[in-house]
């Protein structure tokens, strides 16, 4: 049965990922919000005289320099059947549709797990001088079907990404991320999980008096204020306070509960802060901030534990910890983030990875020398 693409409202759009488990926080009404240099369009796939989606994406357009032809995104999504023999059937009209509006490649990131990685695996990886990259270890698990799903996408024509930044046309998600399983799960598993300094160190914050309270929109300034600081610690451009204003007022209207701010507070300082996002079943870290002051009271451990508390209170199956590196390099400054959070005792994820499909080869081609010479 031929499958057919249009335009929904924010309604049907909520509606449809309100029936779904797992759907990226990305993949909301409400993300277009927060993307003012793109403009945003949510699109249904519908059964011929079929009246609710069966299918359903958030598409981000964002237009070529001096030029009235788009860049058309689609992050982490979109929300359609990726196991489907016939994934042609539900690929072919979106980029029909999105022919029809000027769009010159497509960009997309199917969220489809590929494979994952114990934390001791990840430990394991790490301690081996032989190992380079992620990639190149032994998984601990393999999802089945995600390789076929790739085949299917190259004999369509689509075209593998490196993962890439987020600013302009660099849209990229991380293909690499750690995530915590929460489903099945007590609380006290959770702990057991989590290796002896991180146990050591949330025990060693509760005894120092660190208390991790949630804030609201008029406490991101001291949010910011700590995230400028990292962001100049840890080597990365910071975006500006109005971003995270935006998207805090974006998120919340279509959910209350859709975004939450947790701080640290000791002795009266804010020692880190982090967002929290929320999608069905799905909670994301997704910003975090802190100082370098007062580090040995361990704020950053105390605000996760919170987080994570939090989470499995609220019937989350998964707490996403998004991107980690791949590289095991020592010399790389974010391994130390990827140890930060292996302490978790959840799992690496690898992800199939963002794919593109060139409409227009010639403005595609010119797409990536403008980006290389950036």
């Amino acid at each position: 049965m031929t499958l057919l693409v249009r335009p929904v409202s924010r309604e049907e759009h909520l509606a449809f990922i309100a029936s779904r488990p797992s759907v990226s926080h990305m993949q909301v009404p409400s993300w277009g919000d927060v993307k003012p240099d793109w403009r945003a369009e949510s699109l249904g796939w519908f059964e011929e005289g079929g009246q609710r989606p069966v299918g359903a994406g958030l598409v981000l357009f964002r237009p070529l320099p001096g030029l009235k032809r788009y860049l058309a995104y689609l992050p982490e999504g979109p929300v359609i059947d990726w196991y489907a023999r016939d994934l042609d059937r539900w690929l072919e009209p979106l980029l029909a549709h999105l022919r029809s509006r000027d769009a010159f490649s497509v960009r997309m990131g199917p969220p489809v797990v590929v494979r994952r990685w114990s934390a001791d695996a990840v430990k394991a990886a790490i301690a081996d001088p032989g190992a380079r990259r992620l990639r190149d270890v032994p998984a601990t698990e393999h999802e089945p079907g995600a390789s076929d799903v790739a085949d299917r996408l190259r004999r369509m024509g689509w075209q593998q990404t490196e993962p890439g930044g987020e600013d302009g046309f660099a849209a990229g998600q991380p293909r690499y991320v750690f995530q915590v399983p929460l489903a099945g799960r007590t609380l006290d598993d959770v702990h057991r999980g989590l290796n002896q300094q991180w146990r050591r160190n949330v025990k060693k914050a509760e005894k120092a008096g660190v208390k991790v309270v949630r804030g609201g929109h008029d406490d991101l300034p001291a949010f910011h204020a700590l995230y400028t600081e990292t962001a100049e610690r840890d080597r990365f451009i910071p975006r500006p306070l109005p971003y995270f204003q935006r998207m805090w007022t974006a998120l919340t209207a279509e959910d209350p509960d859709r975004m939450r701010l947790y701080l640290a507070h000791h002795e009266g300082e804010v020692l880190a802060a982090a967002t929290m996002l929320t999608v069905g079943t799905h909670v994301w870290y997704s910003y975090g901030a802190s100082t370098s002051r007062r580090r040995e009271v361990q704020p950053n451990n105390a605000i996760q534990w919170r987080m994570l508390t939090d989470a499995h209170d609220g019937g989350a199956a998964v707490y996403d910890l998004r991107g980690i590196t791949d590289t095991l390099e020592e010399t790389d400054h974010l391994l130390g983030l990827l140890r930060f959070k292996a302490g978790t005792g959840g799992n690496a994820v690898e992800y199939l990875g963002e794919w593109d499909f060139p409409l227009n080869r010639l403005l595609h081609k010119a797409l990536g020398l403008y980006m290389s010479r950036r």
